[in-house]
């Protein structure tokens, strides 16, 4: 097996310093999840941390609490969907290419 470690370390190390920026960039970046009809909308960041959650005084009712709980649950779940569908799209692990390109001929 012909193989260039040093190459091979060096595409390595590239590879971890474009992730880290692609994870600083991501940490800045915001998304937005949203659910019964915009009664609720939770915003993120592209890492996933949540940064805000807005509620339309038309979802509160006192009288059915677990239907503002499912909204909230489904915005969230929706916000956190498009922080990964960031964080795949800023990552680009489809771009890291085969493998076998680095040598190591699998």
């Amino acid at each position: 097996m012909n193989m260039d470690l040093n190459k091979l370390m060096q595409q390595a190390q590239q590879m971890q310093e474009d992730m880290q920026k692609a994870q600083e960039e991501m940490a800045k970046e915001t998304v937005e999840g949203s659910a019964g009809g915009g009664a609720v909308t939770v915003k993120a960041t592209g890492t996933g941390q949540l940064i805000e959650i807005k509620i339309k005084k038309e979802a509160i009712d006192p009288e059915d609490a677990e239907t503002l709980e499912d909204l909230v649950l489904a915005a969230v779940n929706s916000a956190l969907q498009a922080a990964e569908e960031l964080a795949k799209s800023k990552m680009n692990l489809d771009a890291l290419g085969d493998l076998g390109s680095m040598g190591l001929g699998f």
